[in-house]
């Protein structure tokens, strides 16, 4: 059975990604993505302060989800995770594959020159679910391994929608 983590990173194609800047501050930005489980695939530029930034710290942090139309349907993926060029040629060719497949605007184009961009493989370690449907602050907490399983999880409720409609 599909984890909820992964069946909200299958249901979206955009994450925002935050790399750690030379000064220590993050830096955010707004990527494309494709995912086998718990791998995120993207494509940044080489000659980007993302790519500079992972290249020093491959440290990223992404969050993933769509604003609901109501407050009880907010699903959402946060995740610490290493980031690594992906160097083969192969891989790069399946990477350009699995996200023009995931985002039709891509189709038409050629697979980027490697000396200007550079296809990504983020593997998620620490992953936090955040599942309104379940009720209102429900939230789950994976650790995972180098294969991405999970090998810790922690099913929190902060039940904080209850204590708001009390106070009205």
């Amino acid at each position: 059975m599909e984890h909820p983590a992964i069946r909200i990173l299958n249901a979206n194609r955009i994450m925002a990604i935050s790399t750690v800047r030379p000064d220590g501050w993050p830096h955010t930005t707004i990527v494309g993505y494709a995912n086998r489980g718990f791998e995120l695939l993207f494509m940044i530029y080489r000659s980007g302060q993302k790519f500079a930034n992972i290249a020093k710290d491959d440290r990223v942090s992404i969050a993933v989800g769509a604003e609901p139309r109501e407050l009880e349907q907010l699903q959402a993926v946060y995740a610490g995770a290493h980031a690594e060029e992906i160097t083969d040629a192969a891989e790069r060719q399946e990477a350009w594959r699995q996200l023009m497949q995931r985002h039709s605007n891509l189709a038409g184009f050629s697979i980027p020159e490697e000396s200007e961009a550079v296809f990504m493989r983020a593997r998620c370690r620490f992953v936090s679910v955040l599942d309104f449907t379940q009720g209102k602050g429900h939230r789950e907490q994976l650790l995972l391994d180098d294969h991405g399983t999970p090998v810790e999880a922690d099913v929190l409720k902060d039940d904080w929608g209850k204590q708001a409609e009390q106070h009205h």
